[in-house]
């Protein structure tokens, strides 16, 4: 499990259960702090003598501080707890087939330092880009403990070795990528696709994610990816290649997609696929000058050229046709869209949901949405790897 549920979760009460209790703490005071004591102990229904003990030891391994003193009419005040922001630094970095994004965030996940930097062709050249930038960092901010940097990537990790075996829109193929970060860093280095860092961006920081356990994401760029959080579990499949939704047949005599196959569902609902669509269309209104970027397109749609709405109103009914496969086989509670796309989603809403709702008779409960977090989910994904580590895995005490 990724995250605690914490208006339903059962405490364990055996000797075993001790780091379960811990995470419950440290849940709880992450996500409700300041907080006092005797809140934790009517909160997660532990006795006032275990709160006692596993707070004293979380702040003794400096998971928790104590911050101010309360005011009670009458009996002790109580004294707030927060997260130690300073016990853990997180580096994520999310790359891009153009740009890389880099952030440090602290154990909150609020970000402190961010960067945007060119991706090198090469990858021995973008390591020594991103090494740099990480042990500036962590110069500039010393009082902070650092420990692993989460990486996002636009491609497919082989779970085991952590390597990455499968990105085609990148140009990188079996490289190991996280023996390169973790040498030049001296940080364990802990990496994931694009689509799953974008499904734990939603899973821990989305705005729509109250009673939501069955959450899939869908990531429109060069490329599309597909992220599925099933029954509150992050699904990656046999070596973690599930959800290359993106790479399924639509249309068998469509043009050659960059894996290889034919008329996969991105080589016509993603932005390569959307520039294809303006730039071969006649305009209207005679002569039309080609575009080289999707931002180019969105800033004609702003603009209402209409064969840039058109563009959009395509692309988004080949989006809508693949929401309509993920909505009839995993039936989800919520789908939410991600891209520069989803910047634009009163421009698209309504023709997904046309097609969603002509296709599928059973669509009625899952809510579709557009992704507006800042920063970008991607490099919040990446920073979100991490902390489902720190706040999921038993501590050690």
């Amino acid at each position: 499990m990724y995250k605690i549920d914490l208006n339903n979760f059962q405490v364990a009460g055996t000797k075993t259960a001790r780091d379960i209790n811990s995470r419950i703490i440290l849940n709880l005071v992450r996500e409700r702090q300041p907080i006092s004591r005797a809140d934790l102990m009517r909160e997660s229904g532990l006795q006032r003598s275990s709160v006692s003990v596993i707070t004293e030891q979380l702040i003794k391994e400096r998971w928790l501080r104590e911050g101010a003193t309360g005011k009670l009419p009458r009996g002790r005040r109580p004294t707030f707890l927060h997260l130690n922001d300073d016990r853990a630094g997180i580096f994520g970095i999310n790359i891009q087939p153009c740009v890389t994004e880099l952030a440090l965030a602290n154990l909150s996940g609020r970000f402190l330092a961010q960067k945007t930097i060119p991706t090198p062709a090469d990858s021995t050249a973008f390591v020594t880009l991103v090494s740099n930038c990480i042990r500036g960092w962590m110069a500039k901010y010393h009082r902070m403990g650092y420990d692993e940097i989460g990486v996002s990537v636009p491609g497919r990790i082989n779970l085991p070795s952590q390597q990455l075996i499968f990105a085609p829109n990148l140009g990188w193929h079996e490289t190991d990528l996280k023996k390169q970060l973790e040498t030049a860093t001296g940080l364990a280095v802990n990496m994931e696709n694009a689509a799953n860092a974008c499904a734990l961006s939603e899973f821990w920081f989305g705005k729509h994610m109250a009673n939501v356990r069955n959450l899939v994401v869908i990531t429109v760029s060069e490329g599309i990816g597909v992220g599925m959080i099933l029954n509150n579990q992050l699904v990656r499949g046999v070596s973690g290649l599930a959800g290359e939704f993106g790479h399924v047949t639509i249309n068998e005599n469509g043009p050659r997609c960059s894996c290889g196959n034919y008329g996969c569902w991105e080589v016509y609902a993603s932005n390569s696929a959307a520039l294809r669509y303006y730039n071969a269309a006649k305009s209207p209104r005679g002569r039309k000058v080609p575009i080289k970027t999707f931002e180019e397109l969105l800033q004609l749609a702003d603009r209402h050229d209409p064969l840039a709405l058109e563009t959009l109103k395509r692309m988004a009914e080949y989006l809508g046709l693949g929401i309509a496969m993920l909505v009839a086989g995993l039936a989800p509670d919520l789908i939410t869209v991600v891209g520069d796309v989803a910047t634009r989603w009163d421009k698209i809403n309504g023709t997904i949901a046309g097609v969603v709702s002509k296709r599928v008779s059973t669509h009625a409960a899952v809510k579709i949405v557009a992704s507006k977090s800042q920063p970008p989910p991607r490099l919040k994904g990446s920073i979100a790897l991490i902390l489902q580590k720190y706040f999921t895995v038993p501590i050690s005490i």
